[in-house]
């Protein structure tokens, strides 16, 4: 990377072939594309940036994006039709960690990212009740949770101990590639740049819902930790 003179764009770190296993490409499930057009759109446009493989992870969250595995499947289903060449379109969910998900780890009901790796997702401004009981029984259950966007969390930001309590009970962590941008705001690529450098984020992931991501991948990256970046960004390999 000092072969850039200035930060390198998002666009320039991915290399061909990555794998996205956070996305929200799936038509007219959830707050991502909102039907089969957009989809096809977004893919075509992931697609020239390098992406191989994307794994389309709509919410699932109660009483809001009450998506089932059928609803899901279905959803993907669709995608399969168009019959899309030089990608591979995968399919599981971005849960929600509230106590629902003790049952439905115990009932082996969790559409997973690859063998038995599940992604999760919290509320941005409160801890949920009982997280670390929730993490610990998704493991006990034989799940292996990763953490969507840890830097987005803005109620743990001024309390950087709790992510290695996180960390620590058993959950991976998935950076937001786009919050190397500062599409969310300049603190969340602070707290992202401060993650890399600890050495906490395992994985990365687009998290594209709309064409407007895709542009920022145009953009150049406002973090430090390049190379602990583009290390996160081969880590996904291991989801082809």
């Amino acid at each position: 990377f000092n072969l850039f003179k200035s930060k390198p764009t998002l666009k320039e770190l991915i290399p061909n072939g990555f794998v996205d296993i956070h996305s929200h490409i799936l038509p007219g499930i959830d707050d991502g594309a909102k039907d089969i057009n957009e989809s096809k759109i977004l893919i075509e446009e992931m697609k020239t940036i390098g992406f191989s493989k994307i794994i389309g992870t709509p919410h699932t969250y109660s009483g809001l994006y009450d998506n089932t595995s059928e609803s899901i499947e279905n959803a993907f289903k669709k995608i399969k039709k168009l019959h899309l060449k030089d990608i591979v379109i995968d399919f599981a969910s971005e849960y929600m960690l509230d106590h629902s998900m003790i049952e439905k780890s115990k009932n082996k009901n969790l559409l997973c990212l690859k063998d038995n790796y599940v992604l999760v997702e919290m509320s941005y401004i409160s801890k949920p009740v009982n997280l670390y009981e929730i993490i610990f029984q998704i493991i006990h259950n034989g799940y292996r949770p990763i953490l969507a966007h840890p830097e987005r969390y803005r109620f743990i930001q001024n309390d950087f101990e709790e992510y290695y309590k996180i960390k620590k009970v058993g959950c991976l962590f998935q950076l937001n590639l786009l919050s190397c941008t500062n599409y969310y705001g300049k603190d969340i690529a602070d707290v992202s740049e401060k993650l890399l450098k600890n050495n906490l984020i395992d994985f990365v992931g687009s998290d594209i819902h709309r064409k407007e991501h895709i542009k920022y991948f145009n953009k150049p990256i406002k973090i430090k930790s390049v190379e602990k970046l583009q290390n996160a960004i081969i880590a996904n390999d291991i989801f082809r």
